[in-house]
């Protein structure tokens, strides 16, 4: 097979649709906006492949239909794979932004082809959008990434900066040289090497895509290991590990953590009364009334059953006792409904300080579990502090 312009055109078609299915195929599982994000970008590359195969056959075709309806498949895919990609990362989708690029670029691209010819012209004002496209993919993943475990975003920075660069290199050479071609199908050093080298991108791209997708299902399977699955606070094993972070901050900033321990008076009769379903609707409301209480630094989780436990960091006893009272306070004042009935809840808090000294938070959980037995056997209802 002689290598041409079209014979590349031709295998980057057959890559494109390759890449195409496996990502379709690949993705059937993790979070809808994810799933939604590759089977988008699937379409785009699907539809990628049609223009490069458009590209590979113009010995067939005029050149004329295959710059325009090339074009409208290529910036089609390209404005389609700006929102699969912000869908999948879960920013602003840019719609609008990667459409009008789109279409100025087609446009412009037909203006200089068909009303003013000048092939120099017709790259350079469509490199411009292709640029604008490609910082629109940059933006989108440069903003908000991850200090750690980025590898998928780092690989697609690389590969839309090596477009743009790309991009750049290839109107410098045409501009350069004395005689260019008249289209991208003239069988040039250039052409043949942006070709070759724009043919690479969407196999980088779809592996960043891959990746970038496997990182999102291994962050959602780490956070339901954390998850109370009824209440949607932090289990036990997220309470042990945000204990550890902070009390290594805690450290370092030479300030004590506030425990509570909440537990929800006589909540072994609503179960045995009104059924589990219920009781757990009211487990549902007892955590509203406590989340709302809380600071944007404080933490909540279950710890088993109908036993919460917060963690202030950064806050004094009267403070956290304040804290306390008024998760108390608003517990108390909320009317549950169970079947129909209004029922008064209650809980005790048991409450303890955990000082930076300490090898771990262990010793603060069990001297708040002493104070929430003593604000039991004093009547419930109450909130209690340990006396160290």
């Amino acid at each position: 097979m002689h290598l041409n312009v079209e014979t590349l055109a031709l295998i980057n078609g057959g890559e494109a649709l390759v890449l195409s299915l496996m990502l379709w195929f690949g993705t059937r599982s993790g979070s809808n906006h994810a799933v939604q994000g590759l089977r988008l970008r699937a379409t785009a590359l699907l539809i990628e492949a049609v223009g490069d195969f458009i590209l590979a056959f113009d010995f067939k075709l005029s050149s004329l239909t295959v710059l325009l309806v090339g074009n409208t498949f290529n910036l089609t895919a390209l404005a389609l794979t700006i929102v699969a990609l912000r869908m999948v990362l879960q920013r602003k989708l840019r719609w609008r932004e990667a459409l009008a690029l789109g279409a100025a670029a087609w446009l412009g691209v037909t203006f200089l082809a068909t009303v003013y010819p000048d092939y120099r012209l017709r790259v350079l004002w469509g490199s411009i959008f292709l640029i604008g496209m490609a910082m629109l993919n940059v933006a989108a993943l440069w903003h908000g990434r991850p200090k750690h475990d980025a590898r998928a975003q780092h690989l697609l920075l690389w590969a839309y900066l090596l477009a743009i660069a790309l991009v750049v290199w290839r109107n410098v050479s045409l501009w350069l040289l004395a005689q260019p071609p008249q289209g991208i199908g003239t069988p040039t050093t250039v052409n043949l090497v942006y070709v070759l080298l724009l043919g690479m991108q969407p196999l980088m791209a779809s592996v960043g895509f891959l990746l970038l997708y496997n990182e999102i299902l291994q962050r959602e399977l780490h956070d339901l290991a954390r998850i109370d699955p009824l209440t949607g606070v932090t289990n036990r094993l997220g309470l042990l590990e945000a204990s550890d972070a902070l009390l290594v901050r805690a450290r370092s900033n030479k300030e004590p953590i506030g425990v509570l321990l909440i537990d929800a008076d006589h909540f072994k009769s609503i179960n045995d009364r009104f059924g589990h379903d219920d009781g757990d609707r009211v487990l549902l409301e007892l955590v509203y009334n406590i989340r709302r209480m809380l600071r944007a630094g404080d933490l909540v989780g279950r710890v088993g059953g109908e036993e919460f436990l917060v963690l202030s960091p950064s806050v004094k006893e009267a403070d956290l006792l304040a804290l306390a009272e008024r998760i108390r306070s608003a517990v108390e004042r909320t009317p549950f409904h169970i079947a129909g009935q209004a029922y008064a809840l209650t809980v005790s808090i048991g409450a303890a300080i955990a000082d930076p000294s300490e090898p771990d938070m262990m010793g603060a959980r069990r001297r708040a579990d002493a104070a929430l037995y003593e604000a039991k056997r004093a009547g419930r209802n109450r909130v209690m502090i340990s006396g160290g």
